[in-house]
């Protein structure tokens, strides 16, 4: 069961010309950057980093607006009902497909938005503490078929990518953990740290560290190929045929805002994930740059929300 798989065209979007558009004079204000997530985690870098670019090549400031909560849903939902001008866009992550199923949004999460662009994605790592007796992914989903529940899966919260991709792959592979969820990264690395949860699902911006001083031991990624960072790494794909998960960031603004600003954005996140000091500062949390058409990255929301609809009533996950 593959997410996202980047099906997205790389083709620009054609931009209209400026003689026929209506919105000529766009922007002659500043453009609020809403981030749906608190200051210093990876969506709030990725608007950091894109926020100053799209400022420089507008001529006009684009502010980051912190709204975190309910894991990302209430930014989203004040991007979705804000005045579709073209003076509010919003950053999100593959978190967003996950909320489209896992609460009763006021707005359609695929039709009642106008999709941008991807920006980037990311593989996230099965990583488990070092006392667990697995030294194999093999080994890891046979010990969790033998005991079924004993290893703790810490997550950063109910219903996150991390995990519903761990619930996909107790699904999958017919194995049983027992999920912690936590409020963030951070608190679940702490306890992987201290052997209160025996494995987490993560970027490589939160193990990273941790994998190479020998306090966590790597065992696949979750991406359909193995991450360009960690060659050596399998996927877990390679062991449970079809299954694949992406973690993603993405642009969008709200549904109506004219097709021609639209356009304009996807090429400005086009030639800004071509410049040297992005792709450096992305990659360095271990994200790649992509590019879509707006068509593309509709269509890795509807994907995703289709899977995780399957994933939450097959694994009976309800938001507490």
């Amino acid at each position: 069961m593959k997410i996202t798989g980047l099906v997205c065209s790389l083709a620009f979007a054609a931009a209209v010309p400026a003689a026929q558009s209506q919105t000529t004079k766009w922007p002659d204000k500043a453009v609020r950057v809403i981030v749906p997530f608190p200051p210093g985690g990876t969506t709030d870098v990725v608007a950091r980093t894109f926020a100053p670019k799209l400022a420089e090549e507008y001529g006009q400031q684009f502010v980051v607006d912190n709204r975190g909560g309910a894991g990302g849903a209430i930014g989203a939902e004040i991007a979705a009902r804000a005045n579709p001008d073209g003076y509010t866009v919003v950053v999100v992550t593959s978190s967003y497909a996950a909320n489209g199923v896992l609460y009763k949004l006021p707005y359609d999460p695929v039709k009642g938005i106008a999709p941008v662009s991807m920006i980037s994605v990311l593989p996230f790592i099965l990583a488990v503490h070092p006392s667990v007796k697995a030294g194999t992914l093999k080994e890891f989903i046979e010990l969790a078929r033998t005991q079924p529940g004993v290893l703790n899966f810490g997550s950063p919260g109910t219903g996150s990518t991390p995990h519903l991709a761990g619930e996909l792959l107790q699904q999958m592979s017919k194995s049983r953990l027992t999920h912690v969820a936590y409020k963030g990264d951070s608190p679940a690395l702490t306890d992987l740290l201290g052997g209160q949860i025996q494995t987490m699902i993560a970027t490589e911006l939160v193990l990273g560290a941790q994998i190479k001083a020998g306090k966590v031991r790597a065992l696949a990624s979750t991406t359909a190929k193995r991450p360009p960072t960690l060659p050596d790494l399998p996927t877990i794909g390679e062991l449970v045929p079809g299954y694949a998960v992406d973690g993603w960031a993405g642009l969008w603004v709200p549904a109506g805002t004219p097709k021609d600003i639209v356009a304009r954005l996807n090429q400005s996140v086009a030639r800004i994930l071509k410049l040297p000091d992005v792709q450096e500062r992305l990659r360095a949390g271990g994200a790649e740059p992509v590019h879509s058409t707006p068509e593309g990255f509709a269509r890795v929301i509807a994907n995703d929300i289709a899977t995780w609809s399957k994933v939450v009533k097959a694994g009976g996950i309800k938001l507490n």
